[in-house]
Parts: structure tokens; sequence; C-alpha cells
């Protein structure tokens, strides 16, 4: 690494000067709970009184339930935002194999933006009664795309430093048809490091050290993929693992890739000591939450086997792909920008991956 890289103040630089590959890195999620929210934002989202009394909710989805639901701020638009009025965008699983989050939108009164959000939290805790008097505050945008860009500043500097100019730019050149199209600024989704970062909604597609040049194919979904790959953060309807198998299939499948319903999982690693015993045996525990601490657990192995399933339209059949990754050796970055220029940045290793093996077949 070299001096200026050690001198450099925001973690994205360092990430991107030492080759640090982004896929893998996306936020995996069964829902997706977006609330407009006006600025500036606190450095932590749970301490906003919009939010906080919604940790409990969250909290029993996630440990009671092992529903992963994440929730994310948009800023209030001077275009797409109704005064007197908040809009809530839910996103979900609709199934095991899916290409898109399923999608429903409310705009409610100001006053009634905590009470709906408890009510709609309730509803995922099979309480339905909650919820039915707000249905009348559904908006018909099932088909809008929604680009949420982060520059929480609060939570990283370099979100704002480089989130803020290519949300400038995406707005500007393409968010002015808000029936189809809306361009957002969000609060943190995870991996600064990348940033400028973008979540794509509603395939679920996260993307980093986005530039300029690239946004056209990446918005307009025309031309080679390949130039995507260096940005490509992952699909968030899978684990780390599966979302770097993922990553190299689409590249391999093109643009289509993107409608094929699909659904991922982990089946062998290499790992040492205890965890070489313990881990196929707590794989056959079907429980959600179960699964996810091991994912945690077991991020470091030496190799990893991964099936993908997917179905091809008005296929009789599901297809498969079979993926073998190693790691490729370790590289210095830092998860966090110095918040002052002549802070020191903490460095860590990060493992680095590559895909050995592909074989596809029919089931």
């Amino acid at each position: 690494m070299d001096q200026q890289s050690m001198n450099c103040r925001y973690c994205a630089d360092i990430a991107k000067a030492n080759g640090v590959d982004p896929l893998g890195t996306a936020a995996k999620a069964d829902h997706w709970l977006i609330t407009e929210m006006k600025q500036p934002w606190s450095h932590s989202l749970t301490e906003h009184p919009q939010v906080q009394p919604l940790i409990p909710l969250f909290k029993k989805l996630i440990f009671r339930r092992g529903i992963l639901i994440r929730p994310i701020a948009i800023a209030t638009d001077r275009d797409y935002s109704q005064t007197g009025w908040t809009r809530l965008l839910y996103y979900y699983r609709p199934s095991l194999q899916f290409a898109q989050y399923a999608k429903q939108e409310f705009l409610i009164p100001e006053a009634e933006g905590l009470n709906f959000t408890m009510a709609l939290l309730k509803s995922l805790l099979k309480q339905p009664n909650h919820f039915e008097h707000y249905r009348k505050y559904q908006q018909n945008t099932r088909e809008i795309r929604e680009l949420l860009i982060c520059t929480h500043t609060q939570v990283d500097l370099a979100c704002g430093r480089y989130g803020t100019p290519i949300y400038r730019q995406l707005r500007q050149d393409y968010g002015h048809n808000p029936s189809s199209l809306r361009v957002w600024q969000a609060t943190h989704f995870g991996g600064h490091q990348f940033a400028p970062t973008l979540l794509d909604l509603p395939t679920g597609q996260f993307w980093g050290h986005l530039e300029p040049a690239i946004l056209p194919t990446l918005v307009e979904r025309q031309g080679e993929v390949s130039s995507l790959r260096p940005y490509y953060r992952g699909w968030s309807g899978l684990q780390k693992f599966e979302q770097m198998a993922e990553g190299e299939i689409w590249q391999r499948e093109g643009w289509a890739w993107l409608d094929y319903p699909k659904a991922g999982r982990t089946t062998k690693k290499g790992l040492k000591g205890i965890k070489l015993f313990l881990y196929p045996l707590l794989q056959l525990i079907p429980l959600n939450l179960m699964q996810m601490w091991l994912e945690q657990w077991t991020q470091e192995a030496d190799w990893v086997e991964v099936n993908l399933q997917f179905v091809l339209p008005e296929a009789t059949q599901i297809s498969c792909y079979r993926v073998r990754l190693a790691t490729k050796g370790r590289v210095k970055t830092a998860v966090k920008s110095a918040a002052k220029p002549d802070d020191t940045l903490t460095l860590q290793d990060q493992w680095q991956y590559e895909v050995t093996q592909v074989v596809r077949y029919d089931t």
C-alpha cells in the first residue's frame, strides 16, 4: 500500500486503491421498510423519534420469527413528496425463488405515520387486523423503479463526499419522470467503504464505487454487463458467498438473468477446527435465526460451494449452477473514514475470493 493510501481520509479511497472486491457485500434482506424522513439525519437511524418506538417490534421479527427486515429513511423531495403526507415503501420477498421484491407503497397523513408503521409491522406478526384501517392509503406504484443513494454523512464522511454528487447527477438525468423511476437520498444501508453506494429496487441489486461514466449502463440496462462487474456489490436476496456466485452467473447470462426467479444455497465450506465438524450439523437446523448466525460464524472459509437454482421463461424444469469459490489472499481495507483530517485510519484484512469452477445442469 502506497503512502497516499496511508494518508487518505476516506475509507472508500483505501478500498478502491487496494482493489477490494465489492461483490458479496450487499445487505441480505427479506423485507425492506423505507420511509420519508426530513433531513438532517442523526448518526443512528434508531435514535430518531420516528423509528425508536419501532425497535422492539423489529427485534421481535428478527429474533423470534427470523424475519430479516431492514429499515431505511429517504429524504423528502421537492418533486416527489407531498406536504403533510409521509411516503412509506414496503418491499418483501414474494417466494423462495424470485427475481424481484414485491412492493406496496403508502401515502399517509404525517399524524398517522408512526401508527401506520406499527400496524404494518404487526401485520407481519400475523395480526392483520392492525393494518386494515390503513389500506385506503395504498398507492398504485408497483411499476416504479426506485434508486436509493446513500448520502448519510453522519454515519461516514465518504457517503456524503462521494454519494452526494452521484445522487445529484442521477436525480438530474433520470429522476425527472417519477411515474417510472425515482431517485432518492437515503440513510446508511451498509458498505460505506464502497461509497458512493446505491440500492436498486425492486431488483434488490447493490452497487458501489459508482462513477459517472457507468451510470447510463446501470440505469438503462443496455450494453455489456462486464463493464459493471467492478461496481457490483451483489443481490440482496442471497448471502455473501451466494452473492459472489450470482455475480459470476450474471456475467455469463447477461441482462436476462435479472428476470429469472432464483434462489441460492451454500452447500459446503472449507473450514478448520471445531467449525469443520459443527457446520454440516448446524446446517440441518431449520431455523432462520440459526442460519443467519451460522453464516456470520463461518464467513472466513478457505473454499465454498454454492448451488444456484433458477427458472427460465416458459421452462418446465429448474436449472442449476454449481459454483466453487476459493480464497485468493487478503487485502488491507478501512471500514470507516477518519472523522478529522489528521486522524489515523484503522486498517484490517479482508479476504478476497475468486470463482474456480462453474457447472450448469438441469434437474
